[in-house]
Protein backbone atom coordinates (compact mmCIF):
# COMPACT_ATOMS: atom_id res chain seq x y z
CA UNK A 1 0.00 0.00 0.00
CA UNK A 2 1.55 3.29 -0.86
CA UNK A 3 2.15 6.29 1.71
CA UNK A 4 -0.57 8.16 -0.45
CA UNK A 5 -3.22 5.15 0.00
CA UNK A 6 -2.51 4.80 3.70
CA UNK A 7 -2.84 8.90 4.40
CA UNK A 8 -6.01 8.23 2.81
CA UNK A 9 -7.04 5.21 4.45
CA UNK A 10 -6.31 7.28 7.81
CA UNK A 11 -7.90 10.55 7.19
CA UNK A 12 -11.19 8.25 5.92
CA UNK A 13 -10.77 6.25 9.77
CA UNK A 14 -10.50 9.24 11.28
CA UNK A 15 -13.40 11.23 9.60
CA UNK A 16 -15.72 8.07 10.87
CA UNK A 17 -14.32 7.96 13.98
CA UNK A 18 -15.61 11.86 14.42
CA UNK A 19 -18.86 11.41 12.68
CA UNK A 20 -19.36 8.36 14.97
CA UNK A 21 -18.44 10.61 18.68
CA UNK A 22 -20.56 13.14 17.14
CA UNK A 23 -23.92 10.68 16.63
CA UNK A 24 -22.63 9.47 20.19
CA UNK A 25 -22.59 12.81 21.82
CA UNK A 26 -26.14 13.88 20.54
CA UNK A 27 -27.42 10.09 21.12
CA UNK A 28 -26.59 11.13 25.22
CA UNK A 29 -27.74 14.69 25.12
CA UNK A 30 -31.37 13.69 23.50
CA UNK A 31 -31.14 10.52 26.45
CA UNK A 32 -30.26 12.96 29.43
CA UNK A 33 -33.28 15.28 28.07
CA UNK A 34 -35.32 12.39 28.37
CA UNK A 35 -34.61 11.33 31.33
CA UNK A 36 -34.36 14.24 33.30
CA UNK A 37 -37.32 16.40 33.28
CA UNK A 38 -36.91 20.35 33.50
CA UNK A 39 -35.31 21.99 36.53
CA UNK A 40 -37.89 23.27 38.92
CA UNK A 41 -38.55 27.57 38.72
CA UNK A 42 -37.61 29.41 42.03
CA UNK A 43 -40.33 30.77 43.89
CA UNK A 44 -37.66 33.61 44.91
CA UNK A 45 -37.58 34.89 41.52
CA UNK A 46 -41.08 36.02 41.85
CA UNK A 47 -42.50 38.83 43.75
CA UNK A 48 -45.56 40.70 43.89
CA UNK A 49 -47.23 44.07 45.03
CA UNK A 50 -47.98 44.62 48.86
CA UNK A 51 -51.21 45.92 49.45
CA UNK A 52 -50.34 49.72 49.79
CA UNK A 53 -48.44 49.06 46.29
CA UNK A 54 -44.79 48.16 47.79
CA UNK A 55 -42.67 45.22 45.88
CA UNK A 56 -43.08 42.16 48.00
CA UNK A 57 -39.71 40.20 46.66
CA UNK A 58 -40.21 36.55 47.92
CA UNK A 59 -36.49 36.25 48.30
CA UNK A 60 -35.64 38.09 51.25
CA UNK A 61 -38.04 35.31 52.64
CA UNK A 62 -35.13 33.07 52.37
CA UNK A 63 -34.64 30.96 55.68
CA UNK A 64 -37.88 31.04 56.26
CA UNK A 65 -41.06 29.01 55.14
CA UNK A 66 -43.64 30.71 53.50
CA UNK A 67 -47.45 30.06 53.57
CA UNK A 68 -49.95 31.63 51.11
CA UNK A 69 -53.15 31.86 51.95
CA UNK A 70 -55.71 33.30 49.44
CA UNK A 71 -57.91 35.35 51.81
CA UNK A 72 -61.33 37.07 51.49
CA UNK A 73 -63.37 39.35 53.57
CA UNK A 74 -66.93 37.81 52.88
CA UNK A 75 -66.60 33.83 52.90
CA UNK A 76 -67.65 31.34 55.73
CA UNK A 77 -63.96 31.04 56.05
CA UNK A 78 -63.26 34.51 56.63
CA UNK A 79 -62.71 34.15 60.44
CA UNK A 80 -59.57 31.87 59.57
CA UNK A 81 -57.79 35.28 59.81
CA UNK A 82 -57.92 35.41 63.47
CA UNK A 83 -56.68 31.89 63.26
CA UNK A 84 -53.78 33.37 60.57
CA UNK A 85 -52.67 36.38 62.71
CA UNK A 86 -52.64 33.28 66.27
CA UNK A 87 -50.24 31.28 63.73
CA UNK A 88 -48.36 34.61 62.83
CA UNK A 89 -47.65 35.81 66.43
CA UNK A 90 -46.69 32.54 67.42
CA UNK A 91 -44.57 31.12 64.64
CA UNK A 92 -43.08 34.73 63.22
CA UNK A 93 -39.67 33.12 63.92
CA UNK A 94 -40.02 30.34 61.35
CA UNK A 95 -42.56 31.56 58.79
CA UNK A 96 -44.39 34.54 57.06
CA UNK A 97 -47.79 34.62 56.02
CA UNK A 98 -48.79 36.07 52.88
CA UNK A 99 -52.30 37.07 52.52
CA UNK A 100 -53.28 37.55 49.13
CA UNK A 101 -57.08 38.80 48.89
CA UNK A 102 -58.88 37.30 45.72
CA UNK A 103 -62.59 38.11 44.58
CA UNK A 104 -62.66 34.80 42.08
CA UNK A 105 -64.98 33.17 44.55
CA UNK A 106 -68.29 34.08 44.54
CA UNK A 107 -66.88 37.55 44.41
CA UNK A 108 -66.25 37.10 48.31
CA UNK A 109 -63.72 40.30 48.33
CA UNK A 110 -65.37 42.86 46.49
CA UNK A 111 -63.81 45.57 48.57
CA UNK A 112 -61.18 48.32 48.07
CA UNK A 113 -57.51 47.43 48.99
CA UNK A 114 -58.21 50.52 51.68
CA UNK A 115 -61.44 48.69 52.80
CA UNK A 116 -59.68 45.02 53.13
CA UNK A 117 -56.58 46.56 55.05
CA UNK A 118 -59.34 48.37 57.53
CA UNK A 119 -61.20 45.06 57.50
CA UNK A 120 -58.78 43.11 58.06
CA UNK A 121 -57.16 45.94 60.99
CA UNK A 122 -60.29 46.52 63.24
CA UNK A 123 -62.12 43.00 63.01
CA UNK A 124 -58.62 40.55 63.36
CA UNK A 125 -56.03 42.75 64.00
CA UNK A 126 -54.38 41.27 61.31
CA UNK A 127 -50.36 42.25 60.72
CA UNK A 128 -49.03 39.61 58.76
CA UNK A 129 -48.26 41.14 55.33
CA UNK A 130 -51.22 41.47 52.52
CA UNK A 131 -51.05 41.56 48.85
CA UNK A 132 -53.02 43.54 46.33
CA UNK A 133 -55.80 41.94 44.71
CA UNK A 134 -54.91 39.50 42.18
CA UNK A 135 -56.58 36.33 40.38
CA UNK A 136 -55.75 32.41 41.39
CA UNK A 137 -56.60 30.89 38.47
CA UNK A 138 -57.94 31.34 34.93
CA UNK A 139 -56.03 33.32 32.11
CA UNK A 140 -54.99 36.04 34.95
CA UNK A 141 -53.61 34.06 36.95
CA UNK A 142 -50.75 36.02 38.93
CA UNK A 143 -47.16 34.14 38.47
CA UNK A 144 -46.74 33.13 42.30
CA UNK A 145 -49.70 30.66 41.87
CA UNK A 146 -48.79 29.41 38.30
CA UNK A 147 -45.90 28.42 40.72
CA UNK A 148 -47.99 27.12 43.56
CA UNK A 149 -50.02 24.78 40.99
CA UNK A 150 -47.79 23.96 38.67
CA UNK A 151 -45.49 20.82 38.65
CA UNK A 152 -43.78 22.23 35.61
CA UNK A 153 -42.92 25.19 37.66
CA UNK A 154 -42.41 23.95 41.48
CA UNK A 155 -41.11 20.12 40.32
CA UNK A 156 -43.61 18.52 42.93
CA UNK A 157 -47.01 18.70 42.10
CA UNK A 158 -50.32 19.86 40.39
CA UNK A 159 -53.44 21.65 42.18
CA UNK A 160 -56.34 24.17 41.63
CA UNK A 161 -57.27 26.33 43.71
CA UNK A 162 -60.58 25.64 44.90
CA UNK A 163 -62.26 28.08 47.22
CA UNK A 164 -60.72 31.08 49.41
CA UNK A 165 -58.55 30.14 52.62
CA UNK A 166 -56.34 27.57 50.37
CA UNK A 167 -52.97 27.26 51.93
CA UNK A 168 -49.61 26.77 50.40
CA UNK A 169 -46.91 25.98 52.32
CA UNK A 170 -42.85 26.78 51.19
CA UNK A 171 -40.07 25.19 52.83
CA UNK A 172 -37.18 27.22 53.53
CA UNK A 173 -35.91 26.45 50.68
CA UNK A 174 -38.17 27.62 47.99
CA UNK A 175 -39.08 24.40 48.18
CA UNK A 176 -43.00 23.31 47.83
CA UNK A 177 -44.08 21.69 50.58
CA UNK A 178 -47.33 21.31 51.22
CA UNK A 179 -51.00 22.19 50.13
CA UNK A 180 -53.97 22.56 52.43
CA UNK A 181 -57.90 23.09 51.84
CA UNK A 182 -59.85 25.92 53.09
CA UNK A 183 -61.39 23.18 55.37
CA UNK A 184 -58.15 23.13 57.36
CA UNK A 185 -57.79 25.55 59.74
CA UNK A 186 -54.39 27.69 60.36
CA UNK A 187 -53.52 26.32 63.51
CA UNK A 188 -54.53 22.88 62.78
CA UNK A 189 -51.41 20.29 63.96
CA UNK A 190 -51.39 19.79 60.16
CA UNK A 191 -49.86 22.85 59.60
CA UNK A 192 -48.26 23.78 63.12
CA UNK A 193 -46.23 20.23 62.88
CA UNK A 194 -44.31 21.77 59.87
CA UNK A 195 -43.49 25.30 61.46
CA UNK A 196 -40.83 24.01 64.34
Amino acid sequence: MSNTTKKNVTKIGLAVAAVLALTIMSFVQKMNTISSPDQPESIYDLSIKSIDGESIDLASYKGKKILFVNVASKCGFTPQYEGLQKLHETYSENVVIIGIPCNQFLHQEPGSNDEIVSFCQKKYGVSFPLTEKVDVKGKNQHPIYTWLTSKSKNGVMDSKVKWNFQKYLVSENGELEEMFLSNVKPMDEKITSQLH
